[in-house]
């Protein structure tokens, strides 16, 4: 009954002419729709008599496929800094990121010949950087333990954190021969930055290697080892590599013990480096990594600087990794919150004055009939917005996909879609209307618009506003294609408590964590994960810090699909 409901719901929007595909749809319980089959083709399992719902432990395929991953450039940064001890932007140099939904995961396209280029000009860069302070890149005294036992001892802990496991004996001597190669011709740093370039260029270093133990059992799937698992949870949390302590973990056994993966997550997300992994989630999910490019007409708005871009975009991340790791981690928090993490440089933005004992960090109480968690805040309005006018299009589509999950297809080629100019005898709203009138656009449109149109009450900066033009503004909107809060509202703050009461959002929050730590979208494979993920983050009265936690303990987060020839 479930399926026969969410087919006719979807049915309906198809019928719109924007959907193209089942990517998104979601049972009556706001769960991901199962799609009847599983990725052989066979009968997936639907539990018995639970509702539909099924528990980890019942799926006979229990994940999907997973592409090999390149580090993305913020995971190569953090990883040089951690590695070296360097604040590098190498990674400019790279080709852009490719992004899988929302998020960033260099698994498709293959790399080009430019691009081994240019990591290989960044890996000589750096190794001549960090070789420039010894007593910071050496952990030993080469005068006091005697120089070939540093340079063992070198090559072992660097090898170490850089491949995310401890080198094989060829590996060893390979970089043993490399040295003396090298420091022959030029010297004791010369041989130290050859072995600190190479492991910079070796696909151990520059990609999520994640190959499994060997499939025993013949069922064309494979546990990860225990230090895949380890740079898998590393990369999720902190956005860079494994520690010492987690490594150590991977080696003596207790990271895949009974509890081991919880534990080891669980201390993680109490280092202060979890703010990266945190941040990193957010800011992609909203679509306001890339705020310090943004451009608004400087006539319109003059303090739209340098400054007042990067304060927006630390708000967004200082306020969700608040929520998530200090506050009480709801989910319904993140959305409807009435306070933030600001300074002044926010401050005047949204019309309040810090308190006068006010510590930075800690939360600020902002008008609650204005501002209501990330759908208010300043990062996401002016990254969603022209560069002199508001866009309800972009507010809107913003909404549907990223926080319902529901995909819209690109904008054919042949419509015009470049945004009406203002006019002092019409509001953004009553410029925008054109496109539901018209009846090539008004099928998408339909879906979006009444989104979008909530938010008029922020300008193209996010400030809060009571007129467009000089005429009062309406933010009066109407939420359609959902299962259970279609209806009218008035305003972004009331839309942010609609869909904080959503079972759709809540299911889209988890698909979009899923989405994150594993650089892939699931599939029918996975659906034993992504039902327990659901259930579990459901019975933790949707508290995200729970969400992620589950998240590392199922199936599809520790094992791996093979291919048709085992591989």
């Amino acid at each position: 009954m479930r399926h026969v409901q969410a087919m006719v719901a979807l049915g309906c929007l198809l019928v719109g002419g924007c959907y193209t595909g089942l990517e998104g749809a979601r049972d009556e319980h706001g769960g991901p729709l199962d799609s009847g089959d599983d990725e052989d083709g066979g009968e997936s399992d639907d539990g018995d008599d639970d509702g539909g719902r099924v528990s980890d432990l019942d799926c006979a395929n229990p994940v999907g496929s997973s592409p090999l991953r390149r580090l993305t450039r913020t995971q190569y940064t953090h990883a040089i800094h951690d590695l070296l001890g360097l604040d590098s932007d190498a990674a400019l140099g790279f080709s852009p990121d490719e992004k899988i939904g929302a998020f960033y995961s260099n698994g498709v396209a293959p790399i080009s010949d430019l691009g081994v280029e240019k990591y290989m000009e960044a890996g000589e860069s750096l190794a001549a950087e960090a070789v420039e302070n010894l007593d910071t890149l050496l952990p030993c005294d080469p005068l006091v333990i005697g120089e070939n036992a540093c340079v063992d001892q070198f090559i072992g802990e660097l090898g170490r954190r850089a491949l995310r496991r401890p080198l094989r004996d060829d590996e060893h001597q390979q970089m043993r021969g490399l040295f003396a190669t090298a420091s022959s011709a030029g010297g004791f740093s010369a041989g130290l930055r050859l072995v600190v370039q190479t492991f910079l260029q070796s696909p151990y270093f520059l990609y999520h290697v994640e190959i499994g133990e060997p499939d025993t059992d013949g069922d064309g799937f494979a546990q990860l080892t225990s230090y895949e698992v380890a740079s898998r949870l590393s990369f999720f949390l902190w956005d860079t590599l494994p520690d010492d302590e987690l490594l150590d973990a991977a080696q003596d056994g207790s990271l895949m013990a009974a509890g081991g993966i919880r534990a080891q997550a669980e201390r993680l997300l109490t280092d202060p480096r979890a703010k990266q992994g945190i941040a990193t989630f957010h800011l992609q999910w909203l679509g306001v990594d890339d705020l310090s490019t943004l451009e608004k007409d400087p006539e319109l708005f003059p303090g739209f600087d340098d400054a007042r871009k990067q304060a927006m975009q630390e708000e967004t991340a200082d306020f969700a990794d608040w929520v998530v790791r200090t506050g009480d981690g709801s989910l319904d928090t993140l959305l409807t919150a009435p306070f933030s993490i600001i300074d002044e440089r926010l401050a005047t933005l949204y019309g309040v004055t810090l308190p006068a004992d006010h510590v930075a960090g800690d939360p600020v109480e902002l008008d609650p009939t204005q501002r209501a968690g990330l759908l208010t805040q300043a990062s996401l309005l002016a990254m969603n917005a022209h560069t002199n006018q508001s866009s309800p299009v972009h507010r809107g589509v913003l909404v549907r996909q990223n926080f319902l999950c529901q995909p819209l297809p690109p904008v054919p080629d042949d419509v015009d879609n470049v945004a009406p100019d203002p006019s002092p005898d019409a509001t953004t709203r009553e410029r925008f209307a054109e496109h539901t009138a018209d009846v090539a656009c008004s099928g998408c449109h339909y879906l979006i618009d009444g989104l979008g149109f909530g938010f008029e009450h922020y300008d193209p900066v996010g400030a809060w506003r009571t007129t467009d033009s000089g005429l009062p503004v309406d933010a009066s909107g109407e939420i359609v294609g959902t299962t259970e809060i279609d209806g009218e509202f008035v305003g972004a703050v009331e839309l942010a408590e609609r869909l904080a009461t959503s079972s759709e959002v809540r299911a889209c929050v988890a698909q979009q964590w899923f989405n994150f730590a594993l650089g892939r979208v699931p599939s029918a494979g996975d659906s034993c994960s992504t039902e327990a993920l659901y259930e579990r983050f459901a019975a933790s009265g949707f508290n995200v810090r729970e969400l992620v936690l589950a998240l590392v303990e199922t199936r599809a987060f520790g094992m791996r699909r093979l291919d048709e020839e085992g591989k």
